[in-house]
This record gives structure tokens, C-alpha cells and sequence, in this order.
């Protein structure tokens, strides 16, 4: 179905990302490795109170650097949710190591640092958490287990950037933090990534891996001597022109939050009525940026019933997200089984993202609650 009356996302644009592009298009050059990377770069770093960022071509990119630049490999466990986007895993496998699924609580339907505690063996490395649709997991809790057991702490924030908690931003507390730029994304570049970390040997760690290992003092496509290659590296540059758009997109982050908020914030003094829902509630102190807006249902029936519902009135909503250890790739891979993680399996089965963007028109979100009222007067 590609009619929807509400899509389940609408990318904020103005006259200004249209012009950084169209400038880059015009000069003619440095269409890759142009000055806006540094740019962008610098901008992301100061606005997370960070030291050091570095771009790349996608969040997944951005794990498999983090993995690679912190010494993850064989043998290595690394403790990560089973509630996330499954490149969660997947970068852990990418470095020959081993994903260890914890569960998680459901305060913020982040790690479990109870589970996480219960996790921990000679052979962990390091603790992997996600930030669930634009509010932060129990980051400092993790981040003291981290510290205690003398773990790696890297941040799966990709859905989180301009977040923060009691005030401290999202990427400024965990050793190394991603973040992800994909077209749903609350800044969105159409693809891309970043890490964001305060340890310089790191930061040039990753400069390597993202350019073929290799060392450039000056812009590769403008230097005329040859280039040394340090160690084995990828392509996972991003483009002049997909900066660009994050620069664009960075300085008016804080706007578009906050059409967010004052959107989630319509939809959940409608919604909260209903008995059968639970509309996103931060806990005290943690900020939530509305990445997506998730609502859970009584039990797993009402949820699938009520997203058949909606997609027949052409309403876009999605389950945000079936547990990674169910699939059928990890089942068949580490022998997993249904009932291991019962706190991330009862969450997984009654979750539902509902439509929302910064530019939602009234007509739009009181169709979204005459419609989930309408299902409910049709279940009394």
C-alpha cells in the first residue's frame, strides 16, 4: 500500500538545505571530502559537548568503527539489546565477536542493568545499549557497571541525538555514542552516521577505517603526492553533500524538536484515555525528542488488531521492534529460544509506533484519534 492518508514519517525541509546543495552541485568539486565535513563535524561535537566526532556513511558503519576502533574481536562478548534495530547485533558480528542479548525494563525499554550485571563474564568487553525512539536507557546506571567491571560503553543513540538527561546530552556520557542520519531520523540526511567520542586516539582510529586505513593530511582528490595506508580500512566516507544537509539540518535540530514534542505532547492528552493504552512517559530528568511515538497496548492482540485497524483507514504504523533473538538468522546461530528475555518479548509483543513528524496538520492527528477512537467504540 502506497496511498496513506498519514505516512508514518515526513522529513522537515526548508529553502536552506536546498541551498547548501545546491552551492556544493555548483562549485563543481570536492564533492566528496569538501570542507563541510569538518564542518559538520565540529558543529555535531560542540552542540553533544563532546571533543571529537567523526562522520560516516551510516549508523550501522558508525557501530562496526566504534567495534573495530575499540579492539572488539573474536571471542570478545559484548552485552547488547534483543529490543532494537538489528544492526545492534549485527555490528558485533561484523568484528567476529559475540552478542550476548540482556533484557530490558520497562521504564524506557532500554538495557536492563540488573541483566546487564547478570551478564558479565571473563570474556565480556563491552556493554552495547540502545536509546529507544528518542528518549535515553539508564545510561549512568550502565555507565557505573561499565567503569566497575572496567567495560567498553558504546551508545547505540541513533535514534536519540538531542536528547539529554538531568540536563547532559546524549553523547556526552558514554566512552564512545553513535548516532544515525537515516531518512526517519529526527536530523536526517537521507543516510549517514557519526561517532562521537572525548578519546583523540579513537577519533583518529576511525579516520583510518572510514578512508581504507589510509592517512591524509591533505584532501586526497586535491593532492597531487601519495598517500600512505596505515591499516586495513573501508569506504565509509560521507559525501560533501550529505554534510551539507546536516549542517542545515543541525541548525534548526532544536525547533524541530520541538514541534515534536508539542505533537507527541496532542497526541498522548487524547490517547491517555484510553485504559487499554500507555502513552510515553519520561521519567524525571530524562528528556524525550520524539524520534518516534510509541504507545503500548494491554496485551498482543489489541495491538494487532489495532494496526490492521489503522492500516485499513491508511494510517501507517509499525511495530518498533520484534526482538532481534527471535529471528530466524540468530535463532539458528546461538540456538535461542522463545521465553529468554520475557521482560523484551512482552514489550516486542505489544508496542506500536504511531505517525508523527514536525509539520503534522491538525486534520492529520485528530484523524489518527478519531480513528483509534472509532476501533475502541467498535470493540465495547
Amino acid at each position: 500500500m502506497t496511498d496513506w492518508k498519514i505516512p508514518l514519517y515526513k522529513i522537515y525541509s526548508d529553502d536552506e538545505d536546498l541551498n547548501l546543495i545546491t552551492k556544493i552541485i555548483k562549485r563543481g568539486r570536492d564533492w566528496a571530502l569538501g570542507p563541510e565535513i569538518e564542518e559538520f563535524e565540529n558543529s555535531l561535537a560542540n552542540y553533544v559537548n563532546s571533543d571529537y566526532c567523526v562522520s560516516l556513511n551510516s549508523g550501522t558503519s558508525a557501530l562496526h568503527a566504534s567495534l573495530l576502533s575499540n579492539g572488539i574481536s573474536q571471542n570478545h562478548e559484548v552485552i547488547v539489546p534483543s529490543f532494537s534495530f538489528i544492526s545492534t547485533a549485527n555490528s558485533v558480528l561484523f568484528v567476529d565477536a559475540i552478542p550476548k542479548f540482556a533484557d530490558i525494563e520497562d521504564t524506557t525499554f532500554g538495557l536492563d542493568p540488573k541483566s546487564v550485571s547478570k551478564m558479565i563474564t571473563p570474556k565480556t568487553k563491552a556493554i552495547l545499549p540502545m536509546d529507544y525512539a528518542g528518549m535515553s536507557c539508564k545510561i549512568f546506571e550502565l555507565n557505573e557497571i561499565a567503569q566497575k567491571n572496567n567495560l567498553i560503553l558504546i551508545e547505540d543513540a541513533a535514534e536519540c541525538l538531542g536528547s539529554s538527561i538531568n540536563g547532559k546530552k546524549i553523547g556526552s556520557i558514554s566512552d564512545t555514542t553513535i548516532f544515525s542520519f537515516c531518512g526517519n531520523k529526527v536530523l536526517t540526511t537521507g543516510e549517514g552516521g557519526a561517532v562521537i567520542t572525548n578519546s583523540k586516539k579513537e577519533y583518529e582510529k576511525i579516520k583510518l577505517i572510514r578512508s581504507h586505513g589510509r592517512l591524509d593530511k591533505t584532501n586526497f582528490f586535491n593532492n597531487p603526492s601519495a598517500s600512505d595506508y596505515l591499516d586495513l580500512g573501508y569506504n565509509w566516507r560521507m559525501s560533501s553533500m550529505t554534510a551539507a544537509l546536516g549542517i542545515s539540518q543541525l541548525s534548526k535540530l532544536d525547533k524541530i524538536i520541538d514541534l515534536r514534542k508539542n505533537n507527541a505532547k496532542f497526541l498522548s492528552s487524547k490517547l491517555s484515555k484510553f485504559s487499554s493504552i500507555r502513552v510515553p512517559a519520561p521519567p524525571i530528568g530524562y528528556d524525550h525528542i520524539y524520534q518516534m511515538y510509541t504507545i503500548r497496548l494491554s496485551n498482543q492482540s489489541l495491538r494487532d488488531n489495532l494496526h490492521d485497524f489503522l492500516t485499513q483507514k491508511k494510517i501507517f504504523s509499525k511495530v518498533y521492534f520484534n526482538p532481534i533473538h527471535l529471528t530466524e538468522f540468530y535463532k539458528k546461530k546461538f540456538n535461542l529460544k522463545e521465553n529468554s528475555l520475557p521482560q523484551t518479548e512482552t514489550i516486542s509483543s505489544q508496542v506500536l509506533t504511531l505517525p508523527l513528524y514536525p509539520n503534522m496538520e491538525n486534520e492529520e492527528k485528530n484523524y489518527i484519534v478519531e480513528s483509534i477512537s472509532e476501533f475502541f467504540e467498535k470493540r465495547e
